[in-house]
């Protein structure tokens, strides 16, 4: 395996907060890889750790210890200036449970766009035009839904606005942080079916943090385990979903109903790229 081939290489990442005199250990001990072409899952109940551990990875929060690298950048080290910052976000970008929140609710999704475009300086202003049109084709938002504001649109359509902003600067990785949480579960397939088209039409490798291993089972190759901040399980998706080695694993799988809803047919007709574990992609 080259380095070019190694999207995310964290070493004994650990993040303690300080807690009035006391101190909480949100993550402690993660070491991981991520690799070009394999979509990463984080895991765990509330609490666990994932959102920490994705924070520093994304460079959002700097670890108390330990290192970890995206594409060969150090993440560790503040982006100061604004050709780091530029640089970054080209490495990765991230995609909220809650798009209207990361949304500005007085842009249309056009102007949200050329704004994203222009700070990066994406060609002249046909340029730019031209390629709001491709990452709304893309993401199939309509005419009509590119002329609203966010109030406007439904939450399926704003998590694909959401994901067009993210891939206007063509990040190598995009993290989503818990997507497709609060749609419905037909709507969730529609956007898992999106993120695959967009993954197949652009090469952009996925980390998704989320807590139903569902939907992880069905958008990721590889998956980590988190509990109480450590991770206690990870290898490829299939087998730690099929086969967990953890009793924490296995009540955590238990405990989700949609591999029930799914296999039942609930989503028969809608989601016609997704597929349960262990099935190919």
């Amino acid at each position: 395996m080259s380095g070019n081939d190694i999207v995310i290489a964290a070493e004994g990442l650990r993040k303690v907060f300080k807690r009035g005199r006391g101190e909480h250990v949100a993550v402690e001990g993660a070491t991981f890889r991520m690799t070009r072409g394999r979509n990463l899952g984080i895991v765990g109940e509330s609490g666990s750790g994932k959102s920490t551990l994705a924070r520093m990875v994304m460079g959002l929060e700097r670890p108390s210890a330990g290192t970890v690298m995206v594409c060969g950048e150090d993440m560790t080290v503040r982006a100061v200036s604004r050709s780091a910052r530029k640089r970054r976000a080209k490495l990765t970008q991230m995609v909220y449970q809650d798009p209207f929140g990361s949304l500005d609710p007085r842009q249309t999704v056009e102007s949200a766009l050329r704004e994203v475009l222009a700070i990066h300086g994406t060609g002249d202003r046909r340029d730019r035009e031209l390629r709001i049109a491709e990452l709304c084709d893309l993401v199939g938002l309509t005419q009509q839904q590119r002329e609203r504001n966010p109030k406007d649109l439904s939450g399926g359509q704003r998590q694909r606005v959401a994901i067009a902003r993210a891939l206007a600067v063509e990040p190598r990785m995009i993290l989503l942080d818990e997507a497709v949480a609060a749609l419905d579960i037909s709507i969730q397939a529609q956007i898992l079916n999106l993120l695959l088209d967009v993954q197949e039409a652009t090469g952009t490798d996925y980390v998704l943090i989320s807590h139903d291993l569902a939907v992880v089972g069905h958008l990721t190759d590889d998956v980590i385990v988190m509990r109480e901040g450590r991770i206690v399980e990870q290898g490829r998706t299939a087998d730690v979903l099929e086969r967990p080695t953890e009793a924490y694993t296995r009540v955590l799988r238990d405990s989700v109903p949609s591999f029930e809803w799914r296999e039942e047919g609930v989503l028969e007709g809608i989601a016609r790229r997704v597929v349960p574990p262990g099935s190919a992609r």
